[in-house]
């Protein structure tokens, strides 16, 4: 069994890792920590764990930690990298689900996250969590950097076009929207229900903290920079990511809809749609799925893919049971079968 550490407990990708590993077969949840939580039981604060989790919220504690196989971090940016060098010295390897470890250059994060950053030195150690992409690297990681949910949708949207160089890398858009829980389980009154509710609105226009590890990834696939428009929106709903890209084509005769699905063949978590298709973010809701449909309207010169999966699973916890599974050489897809809730 894989004993388990969840730093940050309490937020909505700590309960939907809570709700993930509580099932997982070869999983022992054996920490899971919270400052202002400590003390009360799991099952009182989320009552659809009570019968699977009986543990109850502790301070965090190195000690206890270090007692872990696997350390999963579900806590604001700028917390993981004050314990990750002590774990890691430990032989604890960690799973970190915010952004500590996600941008490779220290003044990029700190340009980006208002903070130096504690450890730069692991910034080069620590591998991309991007399954479809860095699988081999991340069975032998020590510290894997969770991708963010915006730019899991946005890459595997991109991928297949520009691995084949099929589109002009120099003017990719992405217009993405994001339910109310991608914003996380604070009191903040732009999420509140009655200003997010029958409301649409775009944000971060100027710059969003995804821009730079969006771009990041696009480059590392492309092979060389890239460069992007991105522009994020808040939709009323709880849970989804809804990503429409845009993307100019370089050759006319491109079979894109063979071109995604050669490429997604063997892939577990990536589902791509038949032509013509239009995915919908209730399709991918409590699942760790991408699903995906490219179109070309009108026959035109522009290639649009459509992106959907559920911001807090395959955009965060499911995501990082995924690439736990890779580092501890289990089947990628254990304990992350469930099917979609629908309605």
């Amino acid at each position: 069994m894989i004993k388990v550490g969840i730093v940050g407990g309490t937020g909505y990708t700590g309960v939907e890792l809570l709700r993930l590993l509580a099932v997982h077969p070869s999983v022992e949840l054996a920490v899971i920590t919270s400052r202002g939580e400590r003390g009360k039981a799991v099952s009182e604060l989320f009552p659809n764990l009570r019968g699977h989790v009986d543990l109850a919220f502790s301070e965090p504690d190195e000690q206890a930690l270090k007692q872990c196989d696997a350390v999963f971090f579900a806590t604001p940016n700028g917390t993981a990298m004050q314990m990750a060098p002590t774990l890691l010295e430990s032989g604890v390897r960690i799973i970190d689900l915010a952004a500590d470890f996600r941008l490779r250059n220290s003044e990029d994060w700190q340009r980006w996250y208002g903070m130096p950053h504690a450890c730069p030195a692991l910034l080069g150690d620590a591998v991309y969590g991007l399954p479809e992409v860095n699988r081999a690297s991340i069975r032998t990681a020590r510290l894997v950097a969770n991708p963010g949910c915006y730019p899991t949708a946005v890459q595997l949207g991109f991928m297949p076009l520009l691995e084949q160089a099929v589109v002009d890398s120099r003017h990719l858009i992405a217009d993405a929207k994001s339910g109310v829980s991608g914003a996380g389980r604070k009191a903040e009154v732009a999420t509140l229900l009655c200003e997010a509710g029958d409301n649409f609105k775009a944000y971060a226009v100027p710059g969003h903290r995804h821009w730079p590890e969006i771009r990041q990834g696009l480059a590392a696939i492309a092979g060389h920079p890239v460069g992007l428009t991105f522009v994020p929106h808040l939709t009323p709903m709880i849970r989804g990511i809804h990503a429409t890209l845009y993307g100019v084509l370089l050759n006319g005769d491109s079979d894109l809809q063979t071109l995604f699905e050669q490429r997604y063949a063997d892939e577990p978590f990536v589902d791509v749609l038949p032509a013509g298709s239009h995915p919908e973010t209730r399709s991918v809701r409590s699942a760790n799925t991408c699903r995906l449909a490219v179109h070309r309207p009108q026959g035109g010169d522009t290639v649009v893919v459509l992106a959907v999966i559920d911001n807090l699973v395959k955009g965060a916890a499911g995501q990082a049971v995924q690439n736990m599974n890779l580092m501890f050489d289990l089947a990628e897809t254990t304990g992350l079968q469930t099917i979609a809730l629908l309605p």
